[in-house]
């Protein structure tokens, strides 16, 4: 199958491209610099851009099937505006093209609880690229454990630099975190199972953990010791916000956003895909030992191997 994939140069995208291609698929990438993309052997480099709309016909030429996996947080404060208006310039140019299929990284969480922009931007994308003329398959994920995540590497700082923190109520939020081989495997296989088109799925891992569980067995996994978490209730996400920002590396347009989501719940709640896909979900302590260690290639082993198993 041709098959675009926007976003090549993010943490999902660096880890799905060169799965496709292992699996035998013909990979496009889109980028808006190629020269500065160093693209798997066999992988064909566009350049282009969402926020430019004439950019898009020559990366959608040809193509069966496209992954969507563009976020704006780095770009700063207007990141909303920029992910409405390239969801909108990509539906236009695939319908345009007469894409067959989309495949879309969404977000988790009930829609009357997304409380933070960045979670309802995701939503909002979702929603419009649901109104192409294609087949729209949403996978909807929380944390992804893996290296390059922006989410994991705030949770590697903080167990790496605090033995100690202090932090707002929403380390007793619910999250759903799945490592990012079986990310891959999910975005593979829905790509291989026709019947997967037009539907939504919710995807995590083997447990659910409070974001204070995750903060502390992450730091056991590091250094054998868990940090001791202290909620402190008055503490608010924004000042949370800022103090993480003094601690870590993770730049403040990043995590801002992040932090405004903690409060909403994300987990999967409908384990629909469990019929279509069969994934063995990596354990937690495994995903970071992986995410710590920078490994990729066994996202790649397993997205092949689930590729033989569904043809």
């Amino acid at each position: 199958m041709h098959v675009l994939v926007t976003g090549a140069t993010g943490f999902v995208g660096g880890h799905l491209v060169p799965a496709l291609r292992a699996a035998g698929h013909d990979v496009r990438a889109l980028v808006r610099d190629p020269s500065a993309y160093d693209a798997p052997e066999g992988v064909e480099v566009v350049c282009g851009d969402l926020l430019e709309p004439e950019s898009l016909d020559a990366a959608l030429d040809g193509i069966d099937a496209a992954y969507y996996l563009v976020h704006s947080m780095r770009s700063g404060p207007d990141y909303v505006e920029r992910d409405r208006r390239a969801a909108t310039n990509f539906r236009a140019a695939a319908d345009s093209a007469g894409l067959d299929r989309v495949v879309y990284l969404s977000g988790l969480g009930e829609d009357d609880e997304l409380r933070s922009a960045h979670l309802r931007s995701r939503r909002e994308v979702e929603y419009l690229l649901g109104e192409g003329r294609y087949d729209l398959t949403t996978l909807r994920a929380a944390i992804i454990i893996g290296t390059g995540s922006a989410s994991f590497r705030l949770v590697r700082e903080l167990a790496e630099r605090l033995p100690v923190m202090f932090t707002p109520r929403w380390v007793r939020t619910d999250c759903h975190p799945i490592a990012i081989a079986d990310v891959v495997e999910y975005l593979l296989g829905v790509l291989d199972d026709p019947a997967t088109a037009g539907e939504t799925y919710e995807i995590g891992g083997p447990e659910v953990l409070t974001y204070a569980e995750i903060l502390r067995r992450t730091g056991e996994v590091m250094h054998g010791v868990e940090p001791r978490v202290v909620p402190i209730p008055i503490l608010s996400p924004r000042l949370s916000a800022w103090s993480i920002g003094l601690v870590t590396d993770v730049p403040s347009t990043v995590a801002r956003p992040l932090i405004d989501g903690l409060n909403t719940p994300v987990v999967a709640t409908d384990d629909a895909i469990e019929g279509r896909i069969s994934v063995s979900l990596t354990p937690f302590e495994t995903a970071v030992e992986r995410a710590l260690a920078g490994t990729r290639p066994d996202a790649v082993r397993r997205a092949v191997a689930a590729a033989g198993d569904s043809r």
